[in-house]
């Protein structure tokens, strides 16, 4: 599925179409380069599941945990400063992955050979008309 971002203004709404075309799996790893937007989508995404916390990037905290409005656990992701597996396991990323959480995952591909088989895998693309593109 192909999710256009027209502006910053319609976010929210693509975050909604997301949701609801969402396919089963509770872990998402976001592809795309540096300033696609994939800490904005995310916080929409969040938003949009019913977190009402300040949702920030975890750049620095490695990962950010959150809870919906119905208790759900939401664990938000930045491997970006990650440079080898053993850091992840060292996190316990096992724990976060087989849980009832849903994680949210940037800069997965340092991680990729240990993500889970139902791995949804998104890729956000930035247009030359700037409009940024969800797939999945």
């Amino acid at each position: 599925m192909r999710i256009t971002i027209e502006s910053i203004d319609s976010i929210k709404e693509a975050a909604h179409t997301f949701v609801d075309n969402m396919p089963n799996g509770n872990i998402i790893a976001f592809y795309g380069k540096m300033g696609a937007g994939k800490t904005t989508f995310i916080k929409s995404l969040c938003e949009e599941m019913g977190v009402e916390d300040v949702i920030t990037s975890p750049t620095f905290a490695i990962v950010n945990e959150y809870t919906t409005d119905k208790g759900l656990p939401v664990y938000h992701f930045d491997f970006y400063r990650i440079k080898k597996t053993e850091e992840v396991y060292d996190m316990g990323i096992e724990e976060y992955f087989y849980n009832n959480g849903v994680c949210l995952i940037e800069w997965p591909e340092i991680i990729e050979e240990i993500l889970p088989e139902t791995t949804i895998k998104v890729k956000i693309l930035v247009g030359e008309d700037g409009k940024r593109y969800i797939e999945f």
